[in-house]
């Protein structure tokens, strides 16, 4: 079973960019999909964005379009580019895995979870 690190979060000032990162612990096969996710206290996990492995196809939630890109790099590994960030844009941001031919932007979907990097934006 794959296991996945999620790391790159850290403090920045609105209008900052950051990539987040996400590594497997093993070869990513082609009919899995990955995706981003983010929870702030007190608020639901919400879907950023998600890639399917076998094409590069991406989707992505409404908080994330014009703003955030997810790409992949070799056989395990997932990115976040976050560019024009707001303190709307704080959370835990986890990346997931899924068997599945389509992104699912519901987090009952995927069964491997990150530990989750924070990301905190000040104004």
């Amino acid at each position: 079973q794959l296991h996945l690190t999620d790391s790159g979060g850290k403090s920045v000032q609105a209008g900052d960019s950051l990539r987040l990162s996400c590594t497997a612990s093993g070869w990513i096969a082609s009919g899995y999909v990955l995706s981003w996710f983010r929870q702030a206290p007190g608020k639901e996990r919400e879907f950023v964005g998600g890639l399917r492995w076998r094409d590069g196809a991406t989707f992505y939630g409404d908080s994330a379009k014009g703003r955030f890109t997810v790409s992949k790099e070799n056989h395990n590994a997932m990115y976040l580019q976050m560019n024009g960030l707001t303190p709307d844009d704080t959370a835990t941001y986890y990346c997931a895995l899924v068997s599945a031919g389509i992104i699912f932007p519901s987090p009952s979907r995927y069964n491997t979870w990150g530990r989750g990097t924070q990301v905190t934006v000040s104004s």
